[in-house]
Parts: structure tokens; C-alpha cells; sequence
């Protein structure tokens, strides 16, 4: 090997070394300060109460009868949604798809306005289903704690007192995932634990804390905080 080979060779390893060290270094920093194991929880009629009191501070009722719910997440993807009929548009970039979760091979995709068909229409749509169910979850999620196939654990803490564990054992785009909901004083959501399959770090909090009383009467968030991030729910209205 060359002089100038070994050199551009050390340079290469060097640039790669220094730009992923830092990452490496605090990537571990996060994991071994925030990483936790799932906790245990007891299934049952306690669990059950604790979830009901969430639902009752949110005005649960109010939510089960909004028909329509508009959104803003992150200022990327733009929702209206059709509750009552189970109809969803989405907006991102140029693309609108208008999603029909009675029957998907209903939906409707469209790209600056022109219909797409075929294999165009069935990945604009998988995407917005997908951007459905994460988007939504971070407005809607208190709300699905008595969804088919989610199950509910009271956990005894010691920094929060009782908290509501919440599995998805099917359902959405990641089913398998736990969320550990913790209170404020009155009942009413102000953070979760996420135990999710697309996040390397077992155990990270949001915030459930910016709450907004929408037209309809239902709580909703309008920003949550994870660790440095911020995710913004803008633009949100509700209709009977």
C-alpha cells in the first residue's frame, strides 16, 4: 500500500471515528440512564378504576361524541377525520389520500391532485396508514385504553404512586407495545413510559401535560416532550 493510500486510509478511518464516537458515547449515556425493563402490574378491577379515572378527566363522553377531528402533527402531516364514519384524509407533501378504515381497498390516493393507481396507490396508502396510527396515537391515545386487544396492569411506584401499564397485543402498526401512564394528582394524564419496538431505549417518557378543551368538550394534547424533542399537535378542531 502506498504513502498516500495509507494516508487517505487514515483520514477516512479518522473522519468515521470522530463523527461516530460522540454518538456512540451518548447513545450509551441514554441507555444507562434511562433504560428500564417493563414493569410488573396486576391485571383486574383496580386497573380497570385507574383507566376509568383517566377517561373521566378527559371527558371521555364528550371524545366517544365528536364526530370529526382535525390535526396538525409536527407541521408535516395534515389529518381530517372523519370519526363518525370511520374515514380518514391525509395530507403530506403533495400527496392526499383518503383512507377508509371500513374497507382500505376503498381508499383513494392522489399526487398534486392526479389519481394514482397500482403500486403507486398501494404504497401512498400503507404510508398513510401508517402515519394514521402514530400521528393519532399521540392525540387519541388515552382514549383506546378499552380498545380489542389492549390489556391494563396496576403498577405500584415509588415516584408516582399507582400508575396504568397499557398493552397492545394487536391492532396498529406496531402491536406488542406497552405504554406506562402516570398522574397527576387529580387522575389525569401528565406523561407515559414508552416500551416500543422502534425505540432502542426501553422506558423513555413524554409528556402528556399541554392540554387543550377542543369545541366538542374533549381534552386533547397539543405538544408532547421526549427527551430534547418536542412534537407539536397544531390546528386541532373538533365537531359534533
Amino acid at each position: 500500500m502506498s504513502k498516500k493510500i495509507k494516508k487517505t486510509f487514515k483520514i477516512v478511518v479518522g473522519v468515521i471515528v470522530f463523527l461516530t464516537l460522540p454518538s456512540l458515547l451518548f447513545f450509551g449515556f441514554l441507555f444507562f440512564k434511562y433504560n428500564e425493563d417493563l414493569p410488573a402490574g396486576k391485571q383486574g378491577k383496580q386497573a380497570d378504576a385507574l383507566a376509568t379515572k383517566m377517561l373521566k378527566t378527559l371527558n371521555y363522553q364528550a371524545y366517544k361524541n365528536t364526530d370529526y377531528i382535525e390535526w396538525t402533527f409536527k407541521k408535516r402531516h395534515h389529518f381530517n377525520w372523519d370519526k363518525k364514519n370511520n374515514i380518514c384524509d391525509v395530507f403530506w407533501r403533495n400527496n392526499k389520500v383518503i383512507l377508509n378504515f371500513n374497507n382500505l381497498s376503498k381508499s383513494k390516493a392522489y399526487t398534486n391532485n392526479i389519481p394514482q393507481s397500482g403500486e403507486n396507490a398501494t404504497k401512498l396508502i400503507k404510508k398513510a396508514t401508517t402515519l394514521f396510527n402514530n400521528d393519532s396515537f399521540w392525540l387519541v391515545a388515552p382514549f383506546k385504553v378499552f380498545d380489542d386487544g389492549v390489556e391494563r396492569r396496576l403498577v405500584k411506584t415509588e415516584t408516582n404512586g399507582d400508575a396504568l401499564l397499557v398493552s397492545y397485543t394487536s391492532g396498529g402498526s406496531t402491536p406488542g407495545d406497552s405504554y406506562l401512564w402516570i398522574f397527576d394528582e387529580n387522575g389525569k394524564p401528565k406523561a407515559f413510559k414508552i416500551w416500543a419496538s422502534i425505540l432502542p431505549i426501553k422506558g423513555l417518557e413524554a409528556s402528556w401535560s399541554d392540554w387543550k378543551t377542543t369545541e366538542t368538550g374533549a381534552e386533547l394534547p397539543t405538544f408532547h416532550k421526549l427527551l430534547v424533542l418536542g412534537l407539536e399537535l397544531d390546528d386541532i378542531r373538533t365537531f359534533n
